[in-house]
């Protein structure tokens, strides 16, 4: 099994604190999620965490909290590490051929909705409620579907970090985040 390791810098607490009095991620609920990822990964049994449930965990805003870029980069290497134990459980268990159909099933049906006309992608909220610009979803669909569709360089990373401004009558947030997270599913299933 080629798995990536959780290693000491991914769990460590080490990481820097909020600068000033910008808030950062409350340190008790980082250190205790980061070992609870480390016990889940060293066990090796499937589905005690799933990189899914990584990609979703938040944590508080406190002031002296660690610094959110350094956490979210440890997340980011925590998730790429379940996400590679996870495409070798598949890959033993469902063959090649059935992992990778199941895969491009996937990645088909977001490309189908990327590639939807610009305005309508995703349901839009009411026009008295925020929710994502429309606009700038778009230009992100589409990058996402050059990437689906032609191979266009694109990385989990990016598409992770991701983050739109609000208006009035915009998609629905839940929609496009679900997308968004199967596409890095599929990324993360293709290595």
């Amino acid at each position: 099994m080629t798995e990536t390791p959780i290693d000491d810098r991914t769990t460590s607490t080490l990481f820097p604190d909020a600068p000033g009095r910008t808030k950062g991620y409350e340190k008790r609920a980082v250190d205790q999620f980061l070992s609870r990822a480390r016990e889940a990964f060293e066990s090796d049994a499937e589905g005690t965490l799933r990189s899914t449930e990584v990609r979703a965990t938040a944590f508080p805003l406190v002031r002296g909290g660690y610094a959110i870029a350094p956490v979210d980069a440890a997340l980011g290497r925590v998730e790429d590490a379940f996400a590679a134990r996870e495409r070798e459980h598949a890959l033993s268990r469902l063959g090649a051929r059935a992992w990778v159909a199941e895969t491009r099933d996937t990645a088909q049906v977001v490309l189908d909705r990327l590639q939807r006309p610009r305005g309508h992608r995703f349901d839009r909220v009411g026009f008295l409620r925020y929710g994502y610009r429309v606009d700038e979803v778009d230009v992100a669909a589409d990058r996402i579907a050059r990437y689906l569709a032609a191979g266009d360089p694109i990385t989990a990373e990016q598409v992770r970090s991701v983050a739109f401004r609000m208006e009035r009558g915009g998609y629905r947030e839940q929609q496009v985040d679900a997308v968004l997270d199967a596409v890095v599913e599929v990324m993360l299933a293709i290595g």
